[in-house]
């Protein structure tokens, strides 16, 4: 088997805020998939850094007295216990305010510049004349010009998701000192997006597969048409006073965050090759405090020797190379992350990514994670009330499935998929078997029943659980473990272990019995051992076995092999300890400063985003009977496929129970894979006249939602539902 060799980032959290659930979703989901490819025998590295520059670390530092360099450090100590605490397991976690990373962001700007593809022009830019500074847009606020959103920001709408110059801002106010800011002149550096040479890369890269199907249809959405130039020339420059790095021979420019932060990964991995080939790297790796100035200042400690490292590093991001980079990262960073990023990669001579994974966002209940509910919660609220953060991941894992759509935390479903699904199918395993072993045995298995594990025999060689792990599609791979848990449980329900202990000469009996349940414990947790690693490293001490890795060949714990004492692995998840959790962040609510709001809409990765609603009145009333005019249907979705030509519509091919399927065009192209939606139940209008299209007859609706915020969601029935039930 070939091994691979993978480079792994996720979005890089800003430095500016604590960790929350939300956040946990995309770096959960990141480790997870990581542990999978190394349990696989690939060579994958995972790194990642603190974001640490821009006008809000500047603003709240001032506020509290500090440097820079001191919030940031604070902050990422704080971040990489938080991630320690639920087994994140980042290769190498460091900061943007390193000379790594400025030294990668000024050969990529030097390049851009020599290849003229850097301009600087003339712009007028809103001023604070309050705070004497030039505004970034994220500290302009006002209405959208596209759609009149309220209190919009001054880059993009988070309502419509137009992107947009700060001066189109209708009725514009400083997010600082809330004064009306005056426009004046300063020289920019823009990026030249608009080339040719930017916008026919990104028409073949965005349609390349590097993107999600729903992805890449929202990438043409922005590029528009083949001939047509709507994109912009990127900002790349910020006036002093300003955290960051200072633009070569610019002084008082600075680089605009979003340029260096996702230069970011590369600087992150420039250190994690430098301590690859140096012996004794420091743990954990503490960032550099110093880099990014004001003043436009020289760091405090001396540029990193070029060493060993630099062979490694090309490896992995120079033009051409055979390696796979994966980002990981939010449906709301798309914009940066498929144009803006890989324009700027293509353009200075390093390697673009193999894919973009992006991921939807996370409710709570149903609803935005709420401070007045207690629902926003951090992850240093849960450790400490919960403390058990795999449940967590196990939890996360059930929902996501390599797609973009956005996942609830139901916080009662939460208890109960843990207790059902880690302690009454998976844990129960061991729990009922292993004290036989130790008082009847001395400890020592016995034979297994072959036939018995043929399932689990199956599963590990027909390897659907590890396309689902490949695939992202985590929830999938669940299913099938929990299904081969019910095997497992069924087998000692039948075989009654507790019985076979009380008869007389029924010892060969029970030791086969006990010995193929924890044969077939030990599957479940290899397949676990992606989603719960702590748990796993616990029953491979319990069992007395080397780590587990995925490629090894199937076989049974062999006889006379001797396993350690049971001790409970996990406990059920008392319900209380949530309501705790929820009930001690409401407690706790104080007013955020304006400072500490987050800056950019790329770490906004979870509903706690702030999207401007207008106010609009209901609908007039209809009586029961106009009501009931409308046939509404459970569908089941047979199958969904592009239509050549559309730019918006899928094809349904839709069962609802009367013996003949029907064919729906639906208007979700933008925010659904085709594959995704294939068996899923939707509700449909039945009764709608057929209305002849461009692509064929559609014969009827499918419902959906949508609103100010963006997004469209397509209504599912509960479990249970069966097609061609009536909605009523």
């Amino acid at each position: 088997m070939t091994t691979r060799k993978i480079l792994v980032t996720s979005a890089l959290p800003y430095a500016n805020g604590s960790i929350h659930l939300g956040h946990l979703v995309e770096y959960i989901q990141t480790d997870i998939w990581v542990r999978f490819q190394k349990m696989q025998g690939n060579e994958a590295h995972y790194v990642c850094a603190d974001d640490t520059h821009g006008t809000p670390i500047m603003l709240r530092a001032e506020k509290e007295g500090i440097t820079p360099e001191q919030l940031i450090a604070r902050v990422w100590q704080e971040h990489y216990d938080d991630f320690s605490e639920f087994h994140v397991e980042f290769d190498h976690y460091g900061s943007t305010n390193s000379n790594e990373t400025r030294e990668s962001a000024e050969a990529i700007y030097r390049t851009l510049r020599d290849k003229n593809l850097i301009e600087v022009r003339s712009i007028e830019q809103y001023y604070d004349p309050v705070k004497n500074m030039f505004l970034p847009d994220r500290f302009i606020k006002g209405e959208c010009p596209k759609c009149g959103a309220k209190d919009q920001y001054g880059d993009n709408c988070e309502a419509c998701g137009a992107a947009y110059a700060p001066t189109e801002l209708i009725a514009p106010y400083s997010a600082v000192s809330g004064a009306k800011p005056e426009l004046r002149n300063s020289d920019h550096y823009f990026f030249k997006l608009s080339a040719d040479s930017c916008q026919q890369f990104l028409r073949n890269w965005t349609r390349s597969g590097a993107l999600q199907t729903e992805a890449a249809n929202k990438m043409q959405e922005w590029l528009g048409i083949e001939g047509e130039n709507k994109l912009s020339d990127w900002d790349i420059s910020r006036d002093a006073p300003y955290f960051g790095f200072e633009i070569p021979d610019a002084p008082g420019k600075y680089f605009y965050v979003w340029l260096d932060a996702p230069v970011g990964y590369m600087g992150s991995f420039k250190q994690l090759c430098n301590k690859l080939t140096h012996p004794n790297p420091p743990n954990p790796p503490i960032p550099p405090l110093s880099g990014g100035s004001q003043s436009g200042r020289e760091t405090d400690t001396p540029p990193l020797a070029r060493g060993g490292w630099e062979g490694l590093f090309d490896e992995f991001w120079k033009a051409g190379s055979k390696t796979e980079l994966y980002h990981f990262i939010g449906k709301d960073i798309l914009y940066f992350h498929a144009l803006f990023w890989p324009a700027m990669l293509e353009h200075a001579g390093f390697r673009t990514p193999t894919k973009l994974f992006a991921h939807g966002f996370l409710t709570v209940n149903g609803e935005k994670m709420s401070k007045s509910r207690g629902t926003f919660i951090t992850a240093r609220s849960y450790v400490d009330h919960i403390k058990n953060t795999e449940y967590l991941r196990y939890y996360y894992a059930a929902k996501l499935n390599g797609s973009m759509e956005d996942h609830d935390h139901n916080l009662d479903d939460f208890v109960t998929k843990v207790n059902s699904d880690l302690i009454g199918k998976y844990i129960n395993i061991a729990s009922r078997c292993a004290g036989f072993i130790a008082k009847r045995f001395d400890g020592k298995l016995g034979n297994t029943d072959t036939a018995a594990s043929a399932e689990f025999q199956t599963a590990f060689t027909g390897g659907e659980i590890a396309r689902c792990y490949e695939n992202r599609d985590f929830s999938r791979a669940l299913r099938e473990i929990m299904r081969l848990a019910d095997v497992a449980n069924q087998y000692i329900a039948e075989k009654k272990p507790w019985e076979l202990a009380k008869q007389e000469g029924k010892d060969a009996e029970l030791l086969e019995v006990c010995s193929t349940a924890l044969t077939l414990f030990r599957d479940l947790t290899r397949y676990l051992k992606p989603v719960l690693p702590k748990l796993a490293a616990q029953v491979e001490a319990f069992l007395n076995i080397p780590p587990m890795v995925w490629n090894d060949k199937w076989a049974a714990l062999s006889s006379g092999h001797v396993i350690n004492t049971y001790q409970h692995l996990a406990t059920r998840l008392d319900p209380k300890l949530v309501e705790a959790m929820v009930a001690a962040n409401q407690e706790s609510l104080q007013p955020q400063p304006q400072s500490e709001q987050r800056h950019a809409a790329h770490q906004q990765h979870t509903a706690s985003i702030e999207v401007a609603q207008a106010e609009k009145d209901f609908e007039p009333f209809i009586s029961i009977e106009d009501f009931a005019k409308v046939d509404l249907r459970v569908a089941k979705i047979v199958n969904a496929e592009q239509v050549e030509g559309a730019a918006k519509l899928l094809k349904l091919t839709l069962d609802i129970g009367e013996g003949n399927l029907r064919t729906v065009f639906a208007g979700i192209k933008s925010a659904y894979d085709p594959e995704n939606l294939k068996g899923r139940l939707t509700v449909m209008v039945a009764n709608l006249a057929p209305r002849k299209m461009k692509f064929g007859l559609s014969e009827g609706m499918v419902l959906a939602a949508s609103g100010e915020a963006s997004g469209l969601f397509i209504l599912s029935p509960d479990d249970g539902a069966q097609p061609g039930m009536r909605i009523k």
